[in-house]
């Protein structure tokens, strides 16, 4: 499985792209998000987005439709790739991350919350909100948030998170990675960034059917 940071920034980012994320697997590519400037080149099967209702979505909409998709919170599922929405604490409207699975690993697209989602648990890599750095945003009336930097790289710590990525940089984080500030956890992603998640070679058989000691 490969997954590739279209873009890492949050709404109107100084320096980044829109945050989304394009996976490609077993043939099927499948993108996350994005937005203006955000767009993989080549087909895509589907476009899924976290909140149907964003600031970006009239512009998803319209460059979705350019590659004949119409973007939707929901589920895909082809040829060993799993990819289900789970709700997250965000806002005042239904907001969602994702769980992708494929070749036993467990990847999580979770660009906005103001709660951790606890799910995520041992996930292989959480792409995770980055907004805020060392508090939490919170909205106008109590309605969500965002969580900050510190408070996600302790919660994914203690979870078991083997790889936190931040994806959904706001200027407060912006701003303390320009004061050489870093996260105790985790790492930064960048635009057009590429990972990739492979199943662990089984250790080789000896004669017999025992494993070979390494």
């Amino acid at each position: 499985m490969r997954l590739v940071t279209v873009g890492v920034g949050a709404q109107n980012s100084p320096r980044h792209r829109p945050a989304g994320l394009l996976i490609a697997c077993n043939g099927a590519r499948v993108m996350m998000d994005g937005g203006p400037g955000a767009v993989p080149r080549g087909r895509l099967d589907a476009w899924l987005v976290t909140d149907e209702r964003a600031e970006l979505i009239g512009a998803i909409r319209r460059l979705a439709s350019a590659k004949g998709l119409r973007p939707y919170a929901g589920a895909f599922r082809h040829d060993g790739l799993r990819i289900e929405r789970r709700r997250v604490v965000h806002t005042n409207h239904p907001t969602y991350a994702y769980r992708i699975r494929a070749a036993g690993k467990t990847v999580i697209w979770a660009p906005e919350f103001y709660r951790f989602p606890r799910w995520a648990r041992r996930a292989d890599v959480l792409f995770a909100e980055g907004a805020a750095w060392d508090r939490p945003i919170r909205f106008v009336g109590g309605v969500g948030g965002h969580l900050d930097v510190l408070a996600t790289a302790s919660q994914a710590k203690r979870l078991g998170v083997k790889r936190l990525v931040f994806a959904h940089l706001g200027r407060p984080t912006l701003r303390a990675l320009s004061r050489g500030k870093e996260p105790p956890f985790g790492e930064l992603a960048a635009d057009g960034q590429a990972f990739r998640v492979a199943r662990r070679p089984r250790p080789a058989e000896a004669p017999g059917g025992r494993r070979r000691a390494r």
